[in-house]
């Protein structure tokens, strides 16, 4: 946060609900997190079903196989079923203009890829732990998360979460990507309110 600025509730849930889907593309959950991933409870609003969703998906894998279909998903042998980086998206394409616009953009805000991190910035994990920083205010203004997402989310990030929830070897990430989507079409909603 800024100064003496003030988070509300709901930017607080928003930035929590964008760290846990960057944790959970990043990398396969552990024990640990699907143990409190499966404790969740939901309520009957679209985001507490999904996030029910989750939660039952959660307590029905365990680290291994949720570690083989991380693999499967987004590394793969020779390829993952997913490619989840914008560039891609957007344009075909690995590490294209859409790359080259985000790492300009977050050289503005002053934010940088963590070390020994091997994917690049595009990348989907990256994106929302991105997000989720900015609406927190961990990044400076809490503001420029409204043209972080519009630039570099909204163009394709609701897309992949469709893919995710469609991709034959989800299982858990069935649910992430559901929870995914969902928080996407909020944020887009949320974007077109009049100020």
């Amino acid at each position: 946060m800024t100064g003496d600025a003030q988070i509300d509730l709901v930017d607080v849930e928003r930035a929590q609900l964008f760290a846990l889907l960057g944790r959970l593309l990043a990398a396969p959950p552990e024990q640990d997190l699907l143990r409190r991933l499966a404790a969740l409870a939901g309520n009957p609003n679209p985001v507490g079903q999904a996030i029910q969703a989750l939660a039952a998906a959660a307590g029905a894998t365990d680290p291994v196989s949720v570690e083989r279909e991380h693999f499967d998903l987004f590394i793969g042998v020779g390829r993952g079923e997913l490619l989840p980086y914008a560039s891609y998206y957007l344009t075909g394409f690995l590490h294209e203009r859409p790359l080259a616009e985000l790492r300009g953009d977050l050289g503005r805000l002053g934010v940088a890829r963590g070390e020994g991190v091997a994917e690049p910035e595009d990348h989907i994990a990256f994106l929302c732990e991105t997000l989720a920083g900015l609406i927190a205010g961990r990044f400076g203004d809490p503001a420029a998360a409204g043209p972080f997402f519009q630039r570099h989310l909204r163009p394709w990030a609701g897309r992949f979460f469709a893919d995710l929830e469609g991709a034959a070897p989800a299982r858990f990430y069935r649910a992430v990507g559901g929870l995914g989507r969902l928080a996407v079409e909020i944020e887009q909603a949320a974007a077109e309110l009049p100020p």
